[in-house]
């Protein structure tokens, strides 16, 4: 997936996983222990395409610093053929290695996560190994919104801009909501974008619910910097309960709640598809 501008069929290929995705992922929060399924909903249409992009090829890393969205991982590495059993089926189960939180036990995880703040500083790592190692290879980390109220998320961006790590693309899941609720209600950020560009790295704003325009972030991004790519997403994203709503943030729900959602996940991927 090289070319400046999706084709017809790969924007097709990654509608249709997004929404086997998003299925998967309300499965498990029909489990026993239920998910973060809010933010796993947000950040699903940009870590399909981080992996379909970068996932197959072992020079790249690509690194969930979010390790609350764990289910959306699990569920994307599975409709990418990488975990061979469906996650629902033992997410959360005693002796289980699909957990709350990413595993790194498993095929396609470099990193447990999960205390927050961590990916950025992982990925910079690994990046700064391959370019002294003189070896090629991108680190994509996705990270929220809530996250960059973590302070070892600025030290690592201090050591990036420093070294001039440029084979490094950070992702920011700008869904607008934490555990806590709205983050202009708890710690609002005042021009992002500035605070990136003042590392010195190359900043895009986008809709992070639009193929073409994260397929355009990615292809053009510079050779000589640290690509930032503030994507704006909708916290629940494809569930009209949850759409935008905090108290999406995490949901233990019934067979019977996950088939209608399921529905709903259906209905706009058929119309996006069609379309």
């Amino acid at each position: 997936m090289t070319n400046k501008q999706l084709s017809v069929t790969q924007q097709r290929k990654l509608l249709l996983d997004s929404f086997k995705i998003r299925e998967e992922i309300i499965d498990i929060a029909a489990t026993l222990t239920g998910c973060h399924i809010g933010g796993s909903l947000s950040i699903t249409d940009l870590l399909n395409y981080s992996l379909e992009l970068y996932g197959n090829n072992p020079l790249n890393e690509v690194i969930l610093s979010k390790g609350h969205a764990a289910a959306a991982l699990y569920a994307a590495l599975f409709t990418k053929g990488i975990l061979k059993e469906k996650p629902s089926l033992s997410y959360g189960i005693k002796g289980s290695l699909l957990l709350g939180h990413p595993n790194n036990e498993l095929p396609g995880i470099p990193y447990s996560t999960g205390s927050l703040g961590h990916g950025i500083g992982y990925g910079a790592g690994w990046a700064l190994g391959q370019r002294l190692k003189q070896k090629e290879g991108i680190a994509v980390v996705l990270g929220g919104d809530g996250e960059l109220q973590e302070g070892s998320v600025w030290e690592a961006l201090q050591v990036i801009s420093s070294k001039q790590i440029h084979n490094l693309i950070y992702i920011i899941d700008r869904n607008q909501a934490q555990n806590d609720g709205f983050l202009d209600n708890i710690s609002e950020y005042y021009d992002l974008s500035a605070r990136f560009k003042s590392f010195g790295f190359q900043v895009v704003e986008i809709d992070g619910h639009n193929f073409n325009n994260i397929h355009s972030a990615f292809q053009n991004k510079s050779a000589n910097k640290a690509l930032v790519i503030i994507a704006d997403t909708v916290k629940g994203k494809g569930i009209r309960l949850m759409e935008g709503n905090p108290k999406s943030h995490y949901a233990k729900i019934s067979v019977s709640q996950a088939d209608k959602w399921k529905k709903q996940i259906k209905y706009q991927y058929e119309k996006n598809y069609l379309n």
